[in-house]
């Protein structure tokens, strides 16, 4: 398997002193898709569309012309709509439907001469923790193909850490970015809700849904984040907070003496793999070692989040997702003879086992008899852990804590246990519910070598803060 160079900086130095083009990268990363197609990763290559356009790309650079993007080849989460490509959220409903625009990030991409090479796999309408949960069946992990690549943005985790792509647009809901990076040795950053425009984002849960990147270091991060982030007049939630120059400050770090850092002694409690534990603390001992002030806090609420992300989340899935009914797009049942059977035949025969769960458990919290006792509690205890954060975030700057429980599992491990599974988030739905940002870098290797990750939790739109830091945490 060909390999490319590690950044977008790099490939950039190459393109101009032309070692190489942006056709030759295409052609090694198709390679490399092909080589390994027994993982799983994508639904749908662009392999003639990605050629023609590198050789446009090419051009420009040649005439001085090219984008901010140009060179980085791009992966895109199958719930990320691309004009006149299926967008088929890893679902039987949707599995032959075809999108008719571009998400706002998808056209901010190409804007800059980024190359969409195609779309890969997830968990089903992004609802999962291990791809297991995806009509065209689960994604391996290139780092050990027994194991589970993380959810549900698996495929788009899969498709850098096996080096199908330079970068991935990823989704995710309770931390579908997050932990799929930690199990696959990369990173992932999840922006503050707002930051990032979620139009053409199939939606699973809207007051929590946020479109983040996959990528192997922070400059490559950067460069992508600076120029899909800002406020976009199609999405009311999204944000009118300047953008700053990400790819200046991610070759920053910070002086000891600059900020301070947190950890909270919840995220290290029973259920958390001796390995992990001592890898991040290793981590928040080498900060103080090199005269970073690091203090313990609190999140007291952290044994709440769990229950209040998925009955929330529940909720607005099943809401969101009864526009999916086989009448205006996608699957249809024909083994009905009336209205009402062909709705709950297209809807059983289209929607998998973990869409289904969510869709009757979101509809019984909302129903009348139980919307108090546990809809409005839900939204009540998710204004305690925003509180959490805020009064953490008045005495530090960062909060450090381990990505996930555990790293990678086996196939099958956790799949007939939902509540092992949703556990899988513990560590990061909290962000979701307080919609701050949040990044995973690599932390060390477990017992059997496999990769976890660290995660680095910031104030609201200090996206910055979290690419310097980076730095500091991966010296």
């Amino acid at each position: 398997m060909k390999k490319n160079p590690l950044s977008l900086k790099e490939i950039q130095k190459d393109l101009t002193e032309k070692n190489i083009t942006c056709v030759d990268l295409v052609k090694n990363y198709l390679e490399n898709i092909n080589e390994q197609k027994d993982l799983n990763v994508f639904i749908s290559v662009f392999e003639s569309e990605a050629l023609e356009r590198a050789a446009e790309i090419d051009d420009k650079i040649n005439s001085g012309n090219a984008g901010k993007l140009a060179g980085a080849v791009i992966s895109v989460k199958d719930v990320i709509s691309v004009k006149d490509k299926k967008l088929t959220c890893g679902s039987k409903i949707l599995s032959e439907f075809e999108t008719l625009y571009n998400a706002t990030v998808i056209e901010r991409l190409l804007s800059e001469d980024a190359i969409i090479i195609g779309k890969v796999n997830c968990d089903e309408f992004a609802m999962g923790s291990s791809n297991e949960n995806s009509f065209f069946g689960p994604v391996k992990n290139p780092v050990d193909n027994s194991r589970v690549p993380g959810g549900s943005s698996g495929g788009s985790a899969a498709s850098v850490a096996a080096n199908m792509c330079l970068l991935s647009l990823g989704s995710e809901t309770g931390g579908s970015i997050r932990q799929p990076a930690s199990f696959c040795g990369i990173t992932g950053l999840k922006a503050t809700y707002g930051r990032i425009s979620r139009f053409g984002l199939v939606a699973f849960a809207s007051s929590f849904d946020s479109i983040g990147i996959f990528g192997n270091n922070n400059y490559d991060i950067a460069a992508l984040l600076k120029v899909i982030s800002g406020y976009d007049k199609n999405d009311s939630t999204s944000s009118g907070i300047s953008v700053p120059d990400y790819i200046k400050l991610s070759e920053q770090r910070f002086k000891p003496e600059e900020i301070k850092i947190g950890f909270a002694a919840e995220y290290f409690e029973e259920g958390l793999d001796p390995d992990i534990k001592n890898g991040v603390l290793e981590k928040i001992d080498s900060l103080k070692r090199r005269g970073f002030q690091v203090e313990e806090i609190s999140l007291p609420h952290t044994k709440y989040v769990i229950q209040s992300y998925y009955i929330l989340t529940s909720a607005e899935a099943s809401s969101n997702l009864s526009r999916f009914d086989g009448v205006r797009y996608g699957y249809r049942s024909e083994h009905s003879e009336t209205m009402e059977e062909m709705y709950v035949n297209s809807r059983s025969e289209g929607f998998g086992d973990e869409v289904k769960r969510r869709i009757m458990l979101g509809t019984y919290v909302l129903s009348a008899g139980y919307y108090d006792a546990y809809y409005k509690k839900a939204q009540k205890v998710r204004r305690l852990i925003m509180n959490d954060f805020e009064n953490a975030f008045g005495k530090v700057d960062f909060i450090i804590s381990p990505t996930t429980p555990n790293t990678a599992f086996r196939f099958g491990e956790k799949i007939e246990d939902p509540l092992s599974m949703y556990l899988n988030d513990i560590y990061t739905a909290s962000v979701n519910l307080a919609g701050i940002p949040a990044i995973s870098i690599p932390c060390g290797k477990d017992r059997n070598g496999l990769p976890f990750g660290i995660q680095i939790m910031g104030k609201k739109f200090d996206e910055s803060g979290l690419l310097k830091i980076w730095n500091n945490i991966s010296e």
